[in-house]
């Protein structure tokens, strides 16, 4: 799995919109970004991942939990996984992300029939993830970089396909009792939403994209 990982750092280094998104969002975080916050969002990644990283560089170690809430994380986690915690933001060493700090917000939308048709955001940072709001603004080159090495990783890792299959079928099931439609960007930065309690999918404009919390329009 190391050459997977090896390859999805070289392939996957595009900014996922034109600007430091974390300065929009610092301010609702003691300064700190959002998704650069242990206390926020604690990495998790694939053990060969991890290792490949920790040869890398010294800028990740375990996740050390600072109570019960970050105990039951590890608990949780699948035997193939481990959390991870970085030096923190002001030492972030671009080409030594984790997978999942390139990717975010954003994990692979996989549908009931398991087809992967596009990218969906982590709903629980709808409050704080400037991004979130701002989809519209998400580059092409990000969006193409994004689909093609989740599918490598897919055709390498088949688990990593059951376990965002099983998230986007959580999720489903969350928005449905929200009555709240899901937002998609494909691979052409088409967006889509997808309706509540399978009632279909359509396109929508940019306009027409949610905003959250203190970015609400």
């Amino acid at each position: 799995m190391k050459k997977v990982y090896k390859r999805i750092f070289k392939n996957f280094t595009a900014n996922v919109v034109p600007l430091d998104c974390g300065q929009k969002c610092r301010h609702l975080n003691d300064g700190i970004p959002v998704c650069c916050d242990v206390e926020q969002a604690v990495p998790i990644m694939d053990k060969s991942e991890f290792k490949l990283l920790r040869s890398r560089s010294d800028l990740w170690r375990k996740y050390r939990p600072p109570n019960e809430h970050g105990e039951e994380l590890l608990e949780s986690l699948h035997h193939d996984c481990v959390a991870a915690e970085c030096k923190g933001a002001q030492f972030c060493e671009r080409d030594n992300r984790s997978l999942s700090c390139r990717a975010f917000p954003f994990f692979p939308y996989i549908t009931r029939e398991g087809d992967f048709i596009g990218m969906a955001t982590y709903w629980t940072f709808e409050d704080r993830c400037w991004v979130i709001s701002n989809m519209k603004k998400v580059t092409q080159e990000f969006i193409t970089e994004f689909h093609d090495v989740y599918e490598h990783l897919f055709e390498n890792k088949p688990d990593e396909f059951a376990v965002f299959k099983d998230y986007s079928a959580t999720m489903r099931r969350v928005f449905s009792r929200w009555k709240r439609p899901i937002y998609i960007v494909d691979r052409d930065k088409k967006f889509h939403a997808i309706q509540p309690k399978g009632a279909g999918m359509e396109r929508v404009k940019k306009s027409e994209l949610p905003t959250f919390g203190p970015y609400a329009e």
